[in-house]
């Protein structure tokens, strides 16, 4: 259990710095400021939940936990 918490540590750092490289004032309208947070909050825990589980079963997998 204590390795999951560290991957999801890790997966969270990797996930909030790869997402501040997008340019998401684009995709939203003018004064939408509060959806667009929201959208981007739910992203980024979204995809932290995915990625660290698909590593973990990735270790599960091959013996490596």
């Amino acid at each position: 259990m204590a390795g999951k918490f560290f991957v999801y540590i890790i997966t969270s750092i990797l996930v909030i710095w790869s997402l501040d490289s997008i340019n998401i004032n684009q995709i939203f309208k003018k004064n939408r400021i509060l959806q667009a947070r929201v959208f981007y909050f739910l992203l980024t825990i979204s995809l932290i939940y995915l990625v660290t589980n698909f590593i973990m079963d990735l270790f599960t997998s091959l013996k490596l936990y």
